[in-house]
């Protein structure tokens, strides 16, 4: 089942998926894992925008969340949001991140027309390499537009990160 966030229900479970992405992963760029209340602080910056944050239950568990956010504070990049998205790492694969992702995607439509800061696109940041995270973006019509060799620095090597843009 895919709802929307419910803080104080899910951020401890959130940070508890994260920090799994913080400790063996390169998908976050962080080094640290974040507490609950960070992340509902985190949570509630993305809702005080007006903007998606959904989670997927199994069973009545959290095992993945995503969410999209401002791609740059410059006014100008209004229009532009970055969408996110984490799977508990024993879930990945099966269609879970596939029916998340959508439904984020179609909030997203549905803001294409808001009179505050119309959607215009959106863009996935991905650390490379990510085979699962470039197939799924693809899969959804997202297009590369774009990478940064040696982007950022994580368990001692350098990392690339590829972009890739959707305009809804």
């Amino acid at each position: 089942m895919i709802r929307d966030v419910d803080p104080a229900r899910d951020a401890a479970r959130i940070a508890e998926i994260y920090a799994h992405y913080v400790r063996h992963d390169t998908a976050t760029f962080e080094i640290d894992p974040v507490s609950g209340d960070e992340m509902w602080a985190r949570i509630e910056k993305i809702r005080g925008r007006g903007l998606p944050y959904l989670v997927i239950e199994d069973e009545g568990r959290v095992v993945g969340y995503a969410y999209a956010g401002p791609y740059r504070e410059r006014v100008a990049y209004r229009h532009t949001l970055e969408a996110s998205i984490y799977l508990d790492a024993d879930v990945r694969r099966g269609g879970v991140g596939t029916a998340l992702y959508t439904e984020l995607l179609e909030r997203l439509r549905a803001l294409r027309d808001s009179e505050h800061a119309p959607v215009h696109s959106v863009i996935g940041g991905i650390a490379l390499p990510h085979p699962a995270s470039v197939a799924l973006h693809e899969k959804l019509g997202f297009r590369h537009v774009g990478t940064i060799p040696e982007a950022g620095l994580k368990f001692d090597r350098w990392i690339d990160v590829g972009f890739w843009q959707l305009i809804l």
